[in-house]
Order: structure tokens, then C-alpha cells, then sequence
């Protein structure tokens, strides 16, 4: 472990606890602030050292729970991620806050403090977070706080590491050396190394050296007490969840297919519901106003009802505002023309497709109408899914589903994304939208269902408008 990561993880106590202080005292003065009085006066006053006293009682709880949220972890965590649970960590601990004034009517608040400790807290733990993620990132791209590390191997995987390492030194490795293959002449020079100390970190990057000579490499890195890395065998490593049974004294590995198992498939599904019946109360001017124009400009109907291969292969109907001319549209709303439609459609992948494999994307495509146009542009004609989600056939965050004429060409590989149910917007929509290959797409969303977690569904929510603002893939 570098003594750097350390450091920053014990400052992250104090940093921390200094925010949510700081957080509690900036509410506590603008609520007596001239700004606010005037316009909403006190009705019951409340002591600064009462105040103070309950505050910190809150920094400790609210610190406990950052604790149980895992933002203390020793490993630094990506950026994003960290965000996503100090925003979740904050709500639960205001809630906490909201639960001891109205049950135990300990002290008597006001809800504009509340409110404005839990933004204030938010915002001042971010901004603390983030300006410690700043400077680490900068010692280590000076080099300061790196690992010395060895790396042995000459498989691809090792020289696309060692590239990496170079060419990104914020990932915190300076390779000092790298041993190709394994030799009693190369196993002195390794020692060596490590007993020197011009190395105090080992990558093991051949994962199919016999077991004989990697529990020796393993054993020396151990003598001198060296951190030990080693690439997976690929077949195990393609696991990311797994449990282990004992069945007769022997053990048996069961591979598990998401985190979405049990609470946190209840919770997903709650979170689901609510964030969806909100955003149809705030996108209904918006979904209003494009219905009048889908009307305007060619007629009823306006929603699009196509099927889509939903979680584990299941059918279901899927909502869009129609981007189409109504003579164009395939579905069971114009059957009358279906035929005729698909073979059109046909031409156009074959002749203007952008995209390769299983779900193609057709560039300038002809049979979209001008508000069509518009409305994809900036996702627009995606609104009517939320009503999806309250059905429970989609969720907010997931794969995204396709037409069962396109999941018919799945590879067996791909089938994997039909794990859990497919989602408005996910990882593979805010990493690059219609730009990425099937198979990345695949790849990324294979990602996602193996690592699920609330506060990564909330960093692909927050992220899904910068997405669409860009406008990457979007034709």
C-alpha cells in the first residue's frame, strides 16, 4: 500500500468532519442573516451554543454513515463514484437529522436549516473531496508517491500494462523493471531488486506460468515484503461474483450473475418509481408540447408502441413519441405497410448503416420526419419510456433494449445483458451513445450488471444530460 494513499485517507477524516461543521454553522448564519429574516422572519429562536452542542453530535452520525457508505476505504476510489456516495450518505444522514427532531423533539429547527445543511453539506464534502483528489493526482503525475514496480511476463496484457503505467502516471507505477521471461539468472536479478529496495512492488503478468513458479516469484515478493500482483487466469477472472460452498469438505465456487439479487433489486425497483414519477411531473410541459407538434406535423398517432426483448427474453410493448412519417413506421399500429417497410429498412442498413453486428444505425436516415429530427436529437422521443418504468418493464438505468428481429443475431455471449432488465439510459449511452461499436456497447453493459450500485445508477443519471447535450451519436 503507498504511504501516499494512506496520508490522503486519514485526511479525509478531518476534511470531512471540518465541512460538515462547516456545513452546519454556514446554514445556522443565513438563517439569521438580515437576507433571510427580512424575507421570512424567526418565529422561535434557537441558542448558538445548543446548536454547536447538536452539531456535533451530527458530525459524528453523519461521519458513521460515510463510514457504512465506504468512503473511507483505504483504495482510492474513482472520482465519480465517490461522489455518488457522499450525495447518497448526505441524504441518509439529513433523514437521520429530519427522524431525532420529530420523534425525540430533542431541540426545536427550522426546515430551512435543514434543507440548507443538507445542500451546504453536500456541496462543502464535495468541494473538500475534490480538492484533496486534485492534489493527489498531481503528486503522482510528479512522480511523487509511486510504487517501484517489477513487472514479469511478456503477455499482451503485460505490455499494455506497462504502456499504460508510462504513458498515465497518475496510476501510481514507475516501472523500474521488466523480466520477459523466467530464468534462475532472472530470478537473482529479481531478488535482488527487492532486496535493495529499487523495488517494492510486483505485477505478475503471465497467467498461465505453471503454479510451481508462481508461488516461487509470490514467495520471494513475500521475503521482502514487496506488494503482489498477478493477472488471473482469463477463464477465472471472467467472474467478478462469485460464493463459495463447502459441499463434503470441498470447496464449490457458483459464479452469481449480478448484485441485483435480492435488496438490491427492491431497492433499485423503489428508487425506479420514484425518480420516474418525478420526471414526469417536470418533462410533462416538455412531452405536451411535442405531442402538439408530432400532431401538427403528420397526424395520430403520436406514441410509438414497437416490441423489445426485455429481462431474461421477455416481450414487452415500449414507448416512443413517433420520429417517423407515418407511411414509414413498422410496428402493429401500420400493419397495413409493414411488409413494404421492412424491406426498406433492409435497403437502408445495408446502404447506409454506421454500424457494424447485431443492432444497426442508419445515418441521415430518410424516413424521419423534421420534429422527429429534433426530438432525437436532444432524446426527447425516449420521454414516454418513465411510463415503461412505473409498468416495471424498464428500469431508469440498464442495457438498452432492442427489437427482437436484432436480438435474434446475438451472439451467445451477448445475451448476457438480458441479466437484468434493460434501462432508458445506462453506462454504454453516456460513454459514447451511438458511437460505440455492439460489441463495446456489450461490453460496457456486462460491466454495469456486474458492478451495480446505487451510487453508480445516480452518476449515469447525472451524467445521461451532459450525454445528450454533446450529442454524440445522434443522427
Amino acid at each position: 500500500m503507498r504511504r501516499l494513499d494512506l496520508a490522503f485517507a486519514a485526511l479525509l477524516l478531518p476534511i470531512d468532519a471540518i465541512a460538515l461543521f462547516g456545513a452546519a454553522i454556514s446554514a445556522y448564519a443565513l438563517r439569521y442573516s438580515d437576507a433571510v429574516t427580512d424575507i421570512r422572519p424567526i418565529f422561535t429562536d434557537i441558542s448558538l451554543e445548543t446548536y454547536i452542542g447538536w452539531s456535533v453530535v451530527f458530525v459524528g452520525v453523519w461521519m458513521a454513515l460515510f463510514m457504512l457508505a465506504g468512503l473511507y476505504t483505504i483504495q482510492p476510489r474513482r472520482f465519480w463514484s465517490t461522489m455518488g456516495r457522499v450525495i447518497l450518505a448526505s441524504t441518509a444522514g439529513i433523514m437521520v437529522v429530519v427522524a431525532t427532531v420529530f420523534f425525540g423533539q430533542a431541540f426545536t429547527t427550522s426546515r430551512f436549516i435543514l434543507l440548507t445543511v443538507w445542500g451546504l453539506a453536500t456541496a462543502y464534502v464535495i468541494i473538500g473531496r475534490s480538492l484533496l483528489h486534485i492534489v493527489r493526482r498531481s503528486l503522482l503525475r510528479r512522480g511523487i508517491g509511486h510504487r517501484k514496480l517489477i513487472v514479469i511476463g511478456q503477455s499482451r496484457s503485460a505490455l499494455d500494462l506497462i504502456t499504460l503505467y508510462r504513458q498515465h502516471p497518475v496510476n501510481g507505477f514507475t516501472v523500474v523493471k521488466h523480466l520477459k521471461k523466467w530464468t534462475p539468472t532472472v530470478e537473482g536479478d529479481y531478488a535482488k531488486l527487492l532486496e535493495t529496495k529499487k523495488a517494492d512492488a510486483v505485477l505478475l503478468a503471465e497467467p498461465n506460468l505453471d503454479p510451481e513458479t508462481s508461488q516461487r516469484i509470490h514467495a520471494i515478493a513475500e521475503l521482502y515484503h514487496a506488494d503482489f500482483r498477478y493477472l488471473a487466469n482469463p477463464f477465472a477472472s471472467s467472474f467478478s461474483r462469485i460464493e463459495i460452498d463447502t459441499a463434503g469438505g470441498i470447496p464449490v465456487i457458483e459464479t452469481k450473475r449480478t448484485r441485483l439479487d435480492g435488496w438490491g433489486r427492491i431497492f433499485k425497483r423503489l428508487f425506479d418509481i420514484f425518480v420516474a414519477l418525478v420526471l414526469i411531473i417536470l418533462t410533462s410541459p416538455v412531452m405536451i408540447l411535442t405531442v402538439l407538434a408530432l400532431m401538427i406535423e403528420d397526424g395520430l398517432p403520436v406514441i410509438y408502441v414497437s416490441e423489445r426483448v426485455g429481462e431474461r427474453g421477455s416481450i414487452f410493448p415500449f414507448f416512443k413519441f413517433r420520429s417517423m412519417w407515418r407511411k414509414f413506421s413498422i410496428g402493429s399500429q401500420f400493419k397495413q405497410s409493414t411488409k413494404a417497410n421492412l424491406a426498406l429498412e433492409k435497403e437502408l442498413i445495408e446502404s447506409q448503416s454506421i454500424k457494424k453486428g447485431p443492432v444497426p444505425k442508419i445515418a441521415n436516415d430518410p424516413r424521419v420526419t423534421t420534429v422527429g429530427r429534433f426530438i432525437r436529437r436532444w432524446s426527447i422521443d425516449e420521454l414516454p419510456q418513465f411510463f415503461n418504468v412505473l409498468k416495471g418493464d424498464l428500469s431508469l438505468v440498464g442495457p438498452r433494449p432492442h427489437l427482437p428481429r436484432e436480438v435474434a443475431n446475438y451472439e451467445p455471449h451477448h445475451r448476457r445483458v438480458l441479466a437484468i432488465k434493460p434501462g432508458i439510459t445506462g453506462l454504454a449511452q453516456i460513454s459514447g451513445r451511438s458511437d460505440l461499436s455492439f460489441d463495446d456497447e456489450v461490453s460496457l453493459d456486462t460491466w454495469y450488471i456486474e458492478h451495480w450500485s446505487p451510487a453508480l445508477d445516480i452518476y449515469i443519471l447525472l451524467k445521461t444530460p451532459l450525454a445528450v447535450f454533446k450529442g454524440s451519436g445522434t443522427y
